[in-house]
């Protein structure tokens, strides 16, 4: 297939650029963004390199709350055009680029005691406006309502059964974020663009980079008329120019009878602040993530940032407010941290700190997108490629299905339609139903180091599939993999 990414496909690629085939475009960074950025521009007809120091979707693009949320927060910081950006791309992915990567999630806010939600529900109704302006269908996401507290204990079992009543609402989640680029990079390679994995870029300039292959320790140089720095929050190690604030989002990894609240997420307010939350996310594989916290991090960006334990007690406590059951840390059965690449600004707080995005410039002609949520990654991408000013055409990417997309129903499984959308009937058909771990078969490893780019083990653990997530599944399946 054109889009099939994997080992003998990189090196042949990585052969052409090393030898001196110049692009038009070399993006570096294989993040959401880089690779929303390389299809952008291949999808234009231009001539487009991808460069990643590690895997697909290696840094902050795995570490998200895996949701494709309508900007309701920014409301409430005035930022009414940010929210209403996140809502048109939001709409974008449901209906027309991934809908089979993108469900619509049940969120679920519960009242105690005297508590009405006036403020909150108006927030929620404010959404929905933004969603109705952004084109997106009722039947797609549903408008917000109040309901008992009957059917909010029976929607979430394991709430207090002091509740009042809920405030329901519905917003768009992820099965996977890494799935997610991994679709963007493939579709991207159906247009011919060239993405390498495992190439670190040492040396960057506006006319190409110095590029080292870390399999092997060769170095090569990499020839394009403009580059795109879209390494999120280690962009200023490329371009010192470029000054950040990262801003650390916490999860903690619990089994779903920790929390018993089905397939509804809860969203719980933290005591003292008006527009911030916690929130409590079931997963289709039976995990739940709880997350997620807003710490500044100074100092050297980690290529995996840890959980400090203080992050977890602040999740665990507040979400215990809400819960019948009062959660502690051996309820705690992974964990995992992203930075967010946010723009610097003088004073303010981490968690005040503007999600809008930025191209910047550098002297010698490096373009840089920063800042913006996982949500905008499209929009980002589009910016940036216009700034190169190579494109003759305009974005054609809102409107371009990504791969695994479908419009009518597919004949498979479920729970690989839901992965794998259009494609799981070939993923099925290779007929290797032995499991690796849980549900996840040796036909999805064959299908991820034949298609999705994996070279290793790691890759197909902790970003082919998320098995990685906890560490003691990750074990065992290991194992199983090395036999």
């Amino acid at each position: 297939m054109k889009t099939s990414l994997n080992a003998e496909r990189r090196l042949r690629e990585l052969a052409e650029v090393a030898g001196g085939v110049a692009v038009d475009v070399l993006v570096v960074g294989g993040g959401v963004t880089g690779a929303g950025a390389a299809l952008d521009a291949a999808s234009r007809g231009l001539s487009v390199c991808l460069v990643e120091a590690h895997d697909l979707a290696f840094g902050t693009s795995r570490w998200s709350s895996k949701l494709v949320h309508g900007g309701l927060r920014y409301l409430a910081h005035g930022e009414v055009g940010l929210a209403y950006e996140s809502a048109v791309e939001r709409g974008i992915l449901m209906t027309r680029t991934a809908p089979h990567l993108v469900r619509a999630l049940p969120q679920l806010v519960a009242l105690q005691g005297k508590q009405r939600g006036s403020l909150v529900m108006a927030g929620l109704r404010a959404g929905d406006v933004l969603r109705r302006a952004a084109g997106t269908p009722g039947r797609v996401l549903p408008p917000p309502r109040r309901i008992s507290a009957a059917e909010t204990l029976a929607l979430a079992p394991g709430l207090r059964p002091d509740v009042t009543g809920g405030l329901l609402s519905f917003d768009g989640q992820l099965i996977d974020d890494a799935r997610l680029v991994v679709a963007l990079a493939r579709t991207a390679a159906g247009f011919g663009a060239r993405i390498l994995t495992r190439a670190r870029v040492t040396d960057l300039a506006g006319d190409g980079a110095r590029v080292v292959d870390t399999l092997t320790g060769d170095e090569f140089d990499v020839k394009a008329r403009k580059v795109v720095n879209a390494t999120g929050v280690w962009a200023g190690q490329l371009v010192p120019s470029v000054r950040l604030r990262p801003s650390r989002g916490s999860h903690l990894v619990l089994a779903a009878d920790t929390v018993h609240i089905g397939s509804t997420a809860l969203t719980v307010p933290i005591p003292g602040e008006t527009s911030r939350f916690v929130l409590v996310l079931p997963q289709a594989d039976g995990r739940v993530y709880l997350g997620l916290t807003d710490e500044p991090v100074d100092g050297p960006v980690p290529d995996v940032p840890s959980v400090p334990q203080s992050d977890v007690d602040f999740l665990l406590g507040v979400a215990s407010t809400v819960l019948r059951r009062p959660l502690t840390t051996a309820d705690v059965i992974g964990s995992y941290a992203g930075l967010r690449p946010l723009i610097e600004q003088e004073g303010a707080r981490s968690a005040d700190l503007s999600r809008k995005h930025a191209v910047l410039t550098s002297p010698d002609g490096v373009i840089t997108v920063v800042g913006g949520k996982l949500t905008t990654y499209r929009r980002m991408a589009a910016d940036a490629i216009d700034a190169t000013q190579l494109a003759t055409k305009p974005s054609r990417t809102k409107d371009l299905p990504l791969v695994g997309a479908f419009g009518s129903t597919v004949d498979a499984p479920a729970r690989l339609v839901a992965k794998y959308g259009s494609e799981a009937p070939q993923v099925q058909a290779l007929n290797l139903p032995s499991p690796v771990f849980g549900e996840v078969t040796e036909a999805e490893v064959a299908w991820a180091y034949e298609h999705e780019g994996a070279l290793d083990a790691d890759d197909v653990l902790d970003r082919r599939t998320r098995i990685g997530l906890v560490p003691a599944d990750r074990a065992r399946a290991l194992a199983h993999l090395a036999r």
